[in-house]
């Protein structure tokens, strides 16, 4: 029985063979940020999937304005203008193309945003180590488990029918060998795949360790800590408690500080990732109604708080440093207003080219942010990359847009400080946050620009 089962096989095959041997397939890349790949050929067709630029496809017909494609092992359409479709090649080029392409990968990041971390590759070399077993220990009636969601086909060829979709780790039995094709079958069903989306084994999550806390050194005993509220406009976080310490940053009214120790007139705050001082007469246990007069009086309140006593010319120096200070903080003031106007939309959700609060996209969020304080930006990420100047990556200041992306840009953020990025991520996360100091955001950093 089974030898008959395997002639009728080789006939079908020869047949489809012989049907399609002067087909020459095609192949393309995706030309836009985000494409969706579509059950029908309109645009009111349910979205299957969400194809990322650059990302390979390969072509099956095409269809008025549109080509049905195949990505990630899912068949669907995709409008013309989305793709850049390659010269044709040979069937023995596709075919050759076809023995390296098997498996349904299914990126983190789905739009926009290419994201690979770094558990995401410790699975895939998991996931290369269980192939390479797998094709060692092939043989008829041998248990394996799936790698990837995968379809199965009705023969051995990429091009046909799909009979039934199996899912990741579904155990399966080998029934059938062909070069590098294997029939399995389980109790869903049966049908052909690629030998390398099978493995000996399920594949175990990588989960991330968390490292154990450091013990903290006991803060100050002085007294518990308590909230208190910027009440002037433009205040110097400074690093010692003197009107001539260095400024970590600025603050502006109604910031929320947490109060760690205070001495001499001076309260010690952590707000953020910094940790400095503020003269206590800038603060306050409510947040202040909003004045001309409480816009412009931080710095002067604190030059008359400092204790210091010098020669009438070294406070000529001090008034004319404080100035220089005011006119050097208002970048620093505009991007920490960006950053906080950009944290309240955190949680917002991503919709491909979308720019309001309903949704956004990478840059759709970049440039509806930038918009509220009069600033408007180019409308995708790439083309972000020629508003304002360039910024080196070691003098990164909040408020600066960075720009991320494997083969040319395709992702943007608005950088927070302390190496944190607040972006329109993909469709599962949404408006979130994430480092730039590790991971796929580390890899791909292209640059920054600065457009305060």
């Amino acid at each position: 029985m089974k030898n008959i089962k395997k002639i009728l096989l080789v006939i079908i095959f020869a047949i489809f063979l012989g049907i399609t041997s002067s087909f020459a397939a095609q192949t393309g890349k995706i030309s836009v940020e985000t494409a969706n790949l579509r059950e029908e050929a309109n645009e009111d067709s349910s979205i299957l999937e969400q194809l990322s630029q650059g990302e390979e496809i390969e072509v099956i017909e095409k269809q008025e304005n549109w080509y049905k494609v195949e990505a990630r092992g899912i068949t669907g359409y995709l409008r013309e203008d989305l793709i850049t479709v390659n010269e044709e090649t040979s069937n023995e080029t596709t075919e050759e193309q076809e023995n390296t392409a098997g498996e349904n990968v299914v990126s983190e990041e789905q739009t926009g945003e290419p994201e690979q971390t770094e558990e995401a590759q410790q699975q895939t070399t998991a996931n290369e180590q269980n192939v390479e077993n797998s094709a060692q220990n092939l043989e008829i009636g041998a248990k394996k488990y799936i790698l990837n969601d995968t379809n199965l086909k009705l023969i051995p060829l990429i091009t046909s029918e799909n009979v039934v979709n199996l899912a990741k780790d579904t155990e399966v039995t080998v029934t059938e060998i062909m070069n590098d094709w294997v029939c399995i079958e389980n109790a869903s069903g049966a049908g052909w795949v690629r030998s390398n989306i099978l493995a000996d084994a399920k594949t175990e999550p990588i989960v991330e360790e968390t490292p154990e806390e450091t013990p903290k050194e006991e803060e100050s005993q002085e007294a518990p800590q308590n909230v208190l509220y910027v009440n002037a406009g433009t205040v110097n976080l400074r690093r010692e408690p003197s009107s001539s310490s260095e400024v970590l940053t600025n603050l502006t009214l109604n910031t929320e500080v947490t109060v760690i120790s205070e001495e001499a007139g001076w309260t010690k705050v952590k707000v953020g990732a910094y940790e400095g001082y503020i003269a206590s007469t800038l603060l306050s246990d409510t947040k202040q109604e909003e004045t001309v007069t409480s816009r412009s009086s931080g710095i002067r309140q604190e030059e008359a708080t400092s204790k210091d006593t010098s020669s009438a010319s070294a406070g000529s120096s001090t008034a004319s440093n404080a100035t220089n200070t005011n006119s050097s903080s208002t970048s620093a003031t505009t991007g920490s207003a960006v950053v906080e106007k950009a944290k309240a939309y955190l949680g917002s959700k991503y919709v491909y080219g979308g720019t309001s609060p309903s949704g956004f996209d990478c840059s759709g969020f970049t440039y509806y942010i930038y918009k509220q304080f009069g600033i408007t930006l180019n409308r995708t990420a790439a083309a972000q990359y020629s508003n304002g100047v360039p910024v080196s990556r070691s003098n990164l200041q909040l408020g600066d847009l960075i720009m991320f992306g494997k083969s040319g840009i395709n992702h943007v953020g608005i950088y927070m400080g302390g190496g944190k990025i607040i972006h329109a991520a993909n469709p599962s996360r949404g408006v979130t946050t994430d480092t730039i100091n590790s991971g796929y955001y580390n890899t791909n950093y292209v640059g920054a620009r600065r457009v305060l």
